[in-house]
């Protein structure tokens, strides 16, 4: 079942194998795209379908080091590259909009912008920065109102950007702990007011986002990744949480989205996402659904094969194995990744790794 092709909306994919976001920090010159970046994504197009590293949609959402936007005119050109070098390999390629939200510190961020999130409370650990390497995150400045409508209308702005750079779709952030899982995760919003206070409080802001980028480009071109009972960047469990992720997909699931992607990090070490609650989601969202979290090829053919869900996608598999596709057809031996150049700037691990 992983080579069949699938239809996603309006698109042929050719296998039902996902190339996962992965954060790279290769966008060195004004967070924009380069032939670097459309090397790499090239070199990987066999996949049904990519979603590319978390990209900001405004300068406040810029939390890391080197991470690409699209807010701007030079970083549509830089998508346009990497989208025109992708779909002349056969690929297709949605861009994760990623707001860091609170996971932010200013001296990673352009001039002018400013960390917001749900609450004021600074998210607990470091951040790494080009100028002074790790720093404590920044206190982020609590979001009114007209700050949130704001954030909305970013979203909607980028996904229209997206569009036009020639990338065949959009994937809201809404896991691992930035801006939207913020807003959704009760140990980070403590707000009172209507965006908190409650799990239909909680959910308000996801809803709206993907409201505005239905509107924007379509419900065919938003998908949307939610994790769960993940603890990355100081969420965790909370009270509730499966009813409010169950009551959210069925939220998501009436805007017709292009498809909801689930990670289940406990192969990194977070609570496991259990069974029950994975079908539940799927059963209410009512479209495609995307596996994710520490697959190889046997789990992930079992799971199509029980109709678990209907694509798989693959992280670091797909990163140190640009022809993964390829690999697994042929049941060969896959190169390990190499975390010591995951986030810095250079084709070293980036786009050196070797094929068949």
């Amino acid at each position: 079942m992983l080579f069949d092709s699938f239809t996603l909306g309006g698109l042929k994919l050719s296998n039902r194998m996902v190339m996962a976001p992965m954060t790279r920090s290769r966008c060195v010159e004004n967070n924009a795209p380069n032939a670097l970046v459309a090397e790499h994504y090239a070199q990987r197009a066999s996949a049904g379908l990519i979603v590319t590293e978390g990209t900001s949609p405004s300068p406040n959402g810029v939390g890391y080091a080197r991470i690409p936007g699209l807010y701007s005119p030079e970083q549509v050109a830089g998508w346009k590259l990497v989208a025109d070098a992708v779909h002349a390999k056969g690929g297709k390629i949605f861009a994760q909009l990623m707001h860091t939200g609170r996971v932010s510190h200013v001296l990673n961020m352009p001039a002018g912008a400013e960390v917001v999130g749900p609450t004021d409370v600074a998210c607990p650990g470091d951040m790494y920065t080009d100028a002074k390497g790790p720093q404590p995150h920044s206190a982020p400045r609590a979001m009114n109102e007209a700050d949130i409508a704001k954030a909305v209308e970013e979203f909607a702005t980028a996904s229209k950007n997206a569009i036009a750079a020639g990338l065949d779709g959009v994937e809201l952030h809404g896991a691992n702990g930035y801006l939207i899982e913020q807003f959704l995760n009760a140990n980070v919003n403590t707000r009172a007011d209507g965006y908190g206070g409650s799990a239909e409080g909680r959910n308000r802001f996801a809803i709206e986002v993907a409201k505005a980028c239905v509107a924007a480009v379509g419900k065919e071109k938003i998908g949307i990744r939610l994790s769960p009972h993940g603890a990355f960047n100081a969420t965790g469990p909370f009270a509730g949480v499966d009813e409010q992720y169950v009551a959210l997909a069925a939220e998501l699931g009436k805007l017709g989205l292009a498809y909801i992607h689930i990670v289940d990090h406990s192969s990194m070490g977070a609570p496991p996402v259990s069974h029950e609650l994975k079908q539940n989601i799927r059963k209410v969202f009512g479209g495609t659904y995307i596996l994710s979290g520490g697959f190889d090829k046997a789990r992930a053919e079992a799971e199509l094969s029980a109709g678990d869900g209907d694509l798989v996608a693959f992280a670091r598999s797909f990163l140190a194995n640009p022809d993964l596709v390829e690999r697994f057809r042929k049941d060969a031996a896959l190169t390990a990744p190499d975390p010591s150049t995951f986030y810095t700037p250079g084709p070293k691990g980036y786009t050196d790794y070797p094929t068949l």
